[in-house]
């Protein structure tokens, strides 16, 4: 190829990604990739990872057995509806996560030439899910969020013909990426593989907004309503009486004790401390003892005492049932 054919065809491929980039329909999850594999990659090793190249498209099941290049990481996602996905680490890929994890760096030069094992897949199964994850939260309002939903890492194979019985045979949609490693030191592809049939959440539409929930009240409100639905203990007094200890402990079955100005229509409502709340009368309601109120105490008094008795005293009235 003649070297101006070459720089036309570069200039034809910038041409591509920028078209498609400004396109804002069908291209969420073909933006949010590079940037939820970065993140991922950052937050797990420390590692810089760049995406320099992305392209998509529909594939069938054979032609994603045909992608697959000798001695890749092929791990099998696990989806909702029991669907199956894939994602394809190329060799220099892999190794470029295996040496940061194990070497503290990324080495320069090519990847040996030795088959991924599952301990490989073990130790790229978090950022894998991370970066999956990543991709879910950024397309929460775009189209592709309903195949991209909800996929995690399940397990890994040796070869890529199983995926030919594995996956659905329908279509699906293909992300694949060049990948440069520690600004440049390696250079590999990622290749992901879902169903075209989507099954996972529906991006949440400006017709939706309306039905989320309301947000959580603040902390005021909060308290203000555990205070309000606190339990408190109410006492109807009809009256009172005051005795010594002495006459308190003479008490048999059978005595009538008198309550001095003691009636039904001078029923006082009182707390546990004895302050006056609110008075009213004794009645029935739906065959139960109800109080009417009739007054409300705008400030609380201490009960009255019906009887007050000084210690020593007796009580004349204190009598033995006839």
């Amino acid at each position: 190829m003649a070297q101006g054919d070459v720089i036309r065809r570069k200039l034809g491929l910038a041409r591509d990604n920028a078209a498609r980039l400004a396109d804002p329909r069908g291209t969420g999850a073909e933006k949010a990739l590079p940037l939820a594999l970065a993140r991922a990659a950052r937050d797990a090793f420390a590692l810089a990872l760049d995406c320099s190249r992305m392209q998509t498209g529909a594939v069938s099941v054979a032609e994603v057995v045909e992608r697959i290049p000798e001695r890749s990481l092929i791990c099998l996602l696990e989806g909702p509806g029991e669907g199956l996905g894939v994602m394809v680490l190329s060799p220099d890929l892999l190794a470029g996560l295996i040496e940061v994890q194990t070497l503290g760096k990324v080495l320069p030069g090519a990847a040996l030439a030795r088959r991924p094992t599952r301990t490989d897949a073990a130790m790229v199964a978090g950022w894998l899910d991370t970066a999956l994850e990543g991709l879910e939260n950024a397309l929460l309002a775009d189209e592709d969020l309903i195949w991209t939903d909800g996929f995690r890492y399940a397990s890994c194979l040796d070869e890529a013909r199983p995926l030919g019985l594995l996956l659905e045979d329908a279509p699906h949609r293909m992300l694949l990426a060049d990948v440069d490693v520690a600004r440049g030191t390696k250079q590999g592809q990622l290749l992901l593989v879902l169903p075209a049939q989507g099954r996972g959440r529906k991006p949440i539409g400006a017709e939706e907004e309306g039905k989320r929930p309301p947000p959580p009240p603040p902390f005021e409100a909060q308290l203000h309503e555990q205070i309000l639905s606190a339990e408190c203990q109410l006492t109807a007094v009809i009256g009172r009486l005051r005795l010594p200890l002495g006459q308190v402990m003479e008490l048999m079955p059978h005595l009538i004790l008198p309550l001095g100005g003691a009636g039904l229509g001078h029923v006082h409502l009182e707390t546990v401390e004895g302050r006056v709340l609110a008075s009213g009368r004794m009645g029935q309601a739906r065959g139960n003892r109800a109080l009417r109120i009739q007054e409300i105490r705008e400030e609380a008094q201490t009960a009255p005492v019906d009887l007050p008795i000084s210690e020593g005293a007796t009580v004349p009235s204190l009598r033995k049932a006839g």
